[in-house]
């Protein structure tokens, strides 16, 4: 985490899909959203704000980066994998999968709730 997460750098749209690739490099599309779900815990409480923590949208990111991973394994490098997949940094790509009521209700930020709209 801590190449994405530097004293002073902002943590914003880009370094939420940065830490969601290292983890579905270093630990595989089926632990990338536990392991994101940590790790965006841990990054919201060293800011000061734990009640950002959104477990749906970190689970959706989690998902969709995990997926462009896996299908293109051989991009081992961040900058060339954002290249690669340049609507991955459109930090409102989920309102494709989602309607905005629900993304911002209380249960969606405290768990996984479904798409209501597209799959993901």
């Amino acid at each position: 985490m801590a190449e994405v997460t530097a004293p002073g750098v902002r943590f914003g749209h880009r370094q939420h899909i940065h830490l969601a690739f290292l983890a579905a490099r270093r630990y595989g599309a089926d632990r990338t959203p536990e392991v994101m779900c940590d790790w965006i815990r841990q990054v919201a409480a060293a800011h000061g704000m734990p009640e950002r923590y959104h477990a749906t949208m970190t689970i959706a990111w989690a998902r969709i980066v995990a997926g462009h991973v896996s299908a293109d394994p051989s991009i081992g490098d961040f900058a060339a994998f954002a290249d690669a997949y340049p609507p991955l940094l459109d930090k409102n790509l989920l309102a494709r999968h989602y309607r905005p009521a629900t993304l911002s209700s209380a249960d969606a930020r405290a768990g996984w709730v479904a798409p209501d709209l597209a799959a993901i």
